[in-house]
């Protein structure tokens, strides 16, 4: 077993997404998005087998998907998606991910 927290570890930068890479298994990965206002992962997909979760922790957002759509995220909502599924995020306040992908990527 092995603890780390994603608060205190995680970092912001001014310019693109503060990223931490919690966990990295051949089961799942798990990674920490840190994201100030404004700021996004652009929507992307991956031409591979698998799922993830994206959990707001802190602030929040949208969701994004393909052709523009939108979700609105809040802190506590999880989406859940296959990972070919065009996914991303844009922060409309100073947030905090938590991205689980299974199996790894």
């Amino acid at each position: 077993m092995k603890t780390l927290n994603f608060i205190e570890e995680g970092q912001y930068k001014d310019k693109g997404m503060g990223k931490l890479l919690i966990h990295d298994s051949p089961y799942f990965k798990m990674l920490n998005f840190n994201f100030e206002a404004g700021q996004e992962l652009p929507v992307h997909a991956h031409d591979i087998e698998g799922q993830l979760a994206i959990t707001v922790a802190e602030g929040g957002g949208e969701f994004l998907g393909a052709d523009g759509a939108t979700i609105p995220a809040k802190q506590g909502d999880v989406l859940t998606s296959d990972i070919a599924e065009p996914h991303g995020f844009r922060a409309s306040e100073r947030t905090r991910l938590l991205v689980f992908i299974a199996p790894p990527i």
